[in-house]
């Protein structure tokens, strides 16, 4: 199996430095910046959250004050290059499904690290994009105590 160059690979953000590395470390692996899909999935918002309550804010709002946070977020790290989408859902699944949508050859992500406890609560995203993904996946270890 060839490892370089990739012709697209999906990189999810959450606007961490964690993210940004994920994104230069597909960047290497491309030939141009436009074959890196840089994506941030909001999670669904039912009417029992707090920001259902006090903000008249629905899916598509959130998305569109998303996908500008992101644009912004990209070109402070000086990667205007790469393209840019946000979606609504589950992250674990919305990360697979795009990923499957764009025929990318490979996901590259960071892990949040979380153990024990932790991560049985607040589940893992990385582990669902392992499960449900049809491409390779690169989970890259955060180093330090996040």
């Amino acid at each position: 199996m060839k490892w370089l160059p990739k012709k697209s690979v999906v990189v999810p953000t959450d606007f961490s430095e964690h993210s940004v590395q994920a994104i230069h470390t597909a960047l290497e692996m491309v030939e141009h910046g436009h074959d890196v899909f840089v994506l941030h999935v909001l999670p669904g918002q039912d009417y029992t959250s707090e920001l259902g309550l006090y903000a008249p804010m629905n899916d598509e709002t959130r998305a569109d004050a998303a996908e500008k946070h992101l644009r912004d977020f990209l070109k402070q790290q000086d990667l205007d290059g790469v393209r840019s989408h946000v979606r609504v859902g589950d992250p674990g699944f919305g990360i697979s499904e795009y990923a499957k949508e764009v025929a990318a050859d490979l996901i590259v992500m960071p892990s949040h690290g979380y153990h024990g406890v932790r991560r049985i609560l607040l589940g893992s995203v990385a582990e669902r994009v392992l499960r449900h993904a049809e491409c390779p996946v690169l989970v890259m270890r955060r180093s330090g105590t996040d």
